[in-house]
């Protein structure tokens, strides 16, 4: 029997069997950091700044690098500062609020997504109605919903989590409090535990994923009927970063938790897959950092509003 204790924190291990690695680790997480908030925030003060930017496409976009920003901030100043000092502990209720944070925020993503999909669907199958569907109230219902029902979900495991005893071994192989390593530390029965992720799971990952399938379904099949290539390519192109965007994400997610539970191995003595895990993982801040990009690069509008907040559109027409 493992003996029980009173966890008053928890260690941090993901990359602490690789002490060589600490600077270039460091610079890495930085590098990634500040690249993700730039983008971030340009792309919300270029949306905020620009008036032909304020459509449902656009709000939706500003709540995601908002979402992203916040995500990232979760994560990355704590395993920056674990590098830093080498000091890789947590508290027990920091461990469990970030692990809160973490969930809320990415199943947040997960239904901007889909609530993204559904404007494409709208705009590109039902043009003729976009404004009165996609009205400024039901945005914003929109909006609100997927908050109030990512922090529902979030709330319930993160309660159901502060309940457990924990054992004695309380060391994380993780840079960060993710879900199911710090469910292996548990001993108390989990099964009740196990259930309700599994049915939140469903409900936040199959319901999103269905409604971005259906909508992509009806897009393609509206893009189909287009008779000129040049149109096809017009109206694809609408859609063609939020597309690229759904696959990023759900791709990363799929990899990440899609594996062997064997990956989640507490003997971090035996690193074998242990260091693949953890740069796998990395997913976490890879996805924030490439929105922006995604969105910027392949939208004339995006790129036009970022020129006119940098000035170089001033500049340019000079």
């Amino acid at each position: 029997m493992k003996n029980q204790t009173s966890v008053s924190d928890f260690l941090l291990l993901g990359f602490s069997a690789h002490p060589e690695r600490q600077p270039l680790l460091f610079g890495l997480f930085l590098g990634m950091y500040l690249v993700t908030m730039l983008g971030n925030l340009l792309i919300i003060m270029a949306i905020g700044s620009d008036q032909h930017l304020h459509t449902p496409m656009y709000f939706f976009l500003a709540n995601l690098s908002f979402v992203d920003t916040c995500f990232t901030c979760t994560i990355v100043p704590k395993v920056l500062a674990n590098i830093l000092t080498q000091h890789h502990a947590i508290i027990y209720t920091g461990c469990l609020v970030q692990m809160y944070f973490f969930m809320a925020l990415a199943l947040l993503d997960d239904f901007l997504l889909a609530v993204m999909a559904y404007d494409r669907y709208v705009a590109i199958c039902l043009p003729l109605h976009y404004t009165t569907i996609m009205c400024p109230q039901r945005c914003l219902l929109l909006v609100a919903a997927s908050w109030l029902c990512s922090h529902l979900l979030a709330s319930s495991l993160t309660l159901l989590m502060s309940q457990f005893s924990f054992c004695a071994s309380h060391a994380i192989p993780h840079f960060f409090c993710d879900l199911l390593p710090l469910l292996k530390l548990a001993c108390s029965d989990t099964q009740i535990f196990q259930v309700m992720m599994f049915a939140e799971a469903a409900l936040s990952g199959v319901v999103p994923l269905t409604c971005v399938l259906v909508s992509y379904a009806h897009i393609i099949h509206t893009i189909l009927r287009v008779p000129s290539a040049g149109g096809k390519h017009k109206v694809f192109s609408t859609c063609g970063s939020h597309l690229s965007v759904v696959t990023l994400f759900y791709g990363t997610l799929f990899l990440v938790y899609f594996q062997p539970s064997s990956t989640y191995s507490a003997e971090i003595g035996m690193v074998g897959g242990a260091w693949v895990a953890q740069s796998v993982k990395l997913y976490t801040m890879v996805t924030p950092m490439l929105n922006p990009f995604i969105y910027s690069l392949r939208n004339r509008d995006m790129k036009g509003a970022l020129w006119r907040l940098l000035g170089w559109g001033r500049c340019s027409t000079s």
